[in-house]
C-alpha cells in the first residue's frame, strides 16, 4: 500500500525573508538605543533653550513650555553684562592654551614614540604620573610663583604653562604617533630630512586627526575651566572668561533664570559649532589613539 506524503498548503517563508526581517529588527534595536541616548543628552540642552526664551516669572516654574516667547532675552544679556569682553577673554585663553599645548606636546610625543634614548620609559611614566596628579597639589607653589612675578589678575598664569608641558596632550599624541609606521620617518631621513624636518613634513601631516582630537580636548577643557580663572583672575573683572562670568552673572541675577539660561546658551554655541565642523577628525583621532601601547 502506497502512502502518499501530505504536503502542507501553507508556504514556507524563504530564507531571504528571514534575513531581511532580522536586519530590520537589528536596525530598529540599534537606532532605538541611539535615539534614546540622544534624547537623554539633548533634554538638558532643550531645557536651557526653552527657559532662555521664557519671561522672568515663568522661568524655573512647573511650566516647561514658554507661554510667551522672549527672544530679546539674548539681547538683554549683553546689556546687563559685558559678555563680549568675557567671550574675548575665553577665546584668548582657550586659543593660546591650545596652540601652546600643541607646540609643546608634538615634539615631546615624537621623542617618546619615534626616538630611542636612555630614560625614555621613565619619562613616559612621569608623564602618566603627572596626569594622575591632582592640580590642587601643585597650585600653592604655582600661585606663590605667579604672585611674586606679578601676573595675578591676568590670563598669563593660565596660558603660559601650556607652552611648556601638558601631560594629557603628550600622552594622547604619543599614543596616536605609535600607530604611524616608523618606515615613513626612516624614508624621509634617507632623502635628507633632519629629525625635525621628518617630524614637521612627514609625521604632523599624517597625524592630523590625532592633533585635531588633542586640540579639541584642550580647547574644551580651557573653555569650561572655572578653577584656574577663579584663582588667578578673580580680582580683575576685566580678565574674566565666560566660565567665571556666568557664575557671577547667576549671582547677580539669581531670580532671573531666563537671562542666566540665555547666557548659558550663548556660551555653549561656539563649542557646539566647533564640534560639528571638527567631529570627523575628532572621532577619527580618538578611534586610532591607543591602538598601540
Amino acid at each position: 500500500m502506497r502512502h502518499e506524503r501530505t504536503v502542507s498548503s501553507r508556504p514556507l517563508p524563504p530564507f531571504g525573508r528571514h534575513r531581511s526581517w532580522n536586519r530590520k529588527l537589528s536596525w530598529i534595536a540599534t537606532h532605538a538605543i541611539g535615539i534614546a541616548l540622544g534624547v537623554i543628552f539633548l533634554l538638558p540642552m532643550l531645557f536651557v533653550l526653552l527657559t532662555a526664551v521664557m519671561k522672568s516669572d515663568q522661568a524655573m516654574s512647573s511650566s516647561l513650555w514658554p507661554s510667551e516667547w522672549h527672544f530679546d532675552n539674548f539681547i538683554k544679556v549683553f546689556k546687563d553684562a559685558p559678555l563680549l569682553t568675557y567671550f574675548g577673554n575665553s577665546l584668548l585663553y582657550s586659543g593660546l592654551a591650545t596652540v601652546g599645548a600643541l607646540l609643546s606636546a608634538i615634539p615631546a610625543a615624537y621623542a617618546l614614540s619615534k626616538l630611542r634614548w636612555r630614560g625614555q620609559n621613565a619619562c613616559f611614566m612621569l608623564t602618566v604620573a603627572a596626569m594622575m596628579l591632582p592640580p590642587q597639589v601643585t597650585i600653592v607653589p604655582l600661585y606663590d610663583l605667579w604672585v611674586r612675578l606679578g601676573f595675578t589678575g591676568t590670563l598669563v598664569p593660565l596660558v603660559v604653562p601650556y607652552f611648556f608641558f601638558d601631560a594629557f596632550s603628550i600622552f594622547l599624541l604619543r599614543q596616536f604617533f605609535l600607530t604611524i609606521p616608523k618606515d615613513y620617518i626612516e624614508a624621509a631621513k634617507i632623502d635628507g630630512c633632519t629629525e625635525f624636518g621628518a617630524m614637521v613634513k612627514v609625521l604632523v601631516p599624517m597625524a592630523k586627526p590625532g592633533i585635531a582630537a588633542t586640540a579639541m580636548f584642550c580647547f574644551l577643557f580651557t573653555w569650561n575651566d572655572y578653577f584656574g580663572p577663579l584663582l588667578y583672575t578673580g580680582e580683575n573683572r576685566d580678565g574674566w572668561p565666560l566660565s567665571l562670568a556666568i557664575a557671577q552673572f547667576r549671582g547677580m541675577h539669581h531670580v532671573e533664570w531666563n537671562l542666566t539660561m540665555a547666557a548659558t546658551a550663548l556660551i555653549m554655541a561656539p563649542v557646539i559649532v566647533l564640534f560639528v565642523f571638527a567631529q570627523k577628525s575628532f572621532v577619527k583621532g580618538i578611534t586610532f589613539t591607543g591602538v598601540k601601547g
